[in-house]
């Protein structure tokens, strides 16, 4: 599927959790929506942990 595709679809299902479930069940679909995301490019390799970490503590590489 190509980024706007995906893009669209998120933008729907979130639509949809805001009118069934109100701002917080929104606001919980988001958040959820953001950690499988995050969780789907470590487990494909796209994402570097350690990287990740290192930029979080302030650590950085050239």
């Amino acid at each position: 599927m190509t980024p706007t595709v995906v893009g669209a679809l998120s933008g729907a299902i979130l639509a949809v959790s805001a009118l069934v479930f109100g701002f917080w069940g929104f606001l919980l679909v988001a958040v959820l929506m953001g950690a499988g995301a995050l969780i789907g490019r470590i487990v494909s390799g796209k994402l570097d942990i350690r990287g990740l970490a290192d930029a979080f503590t302030g650590r950085r590489t050239s």
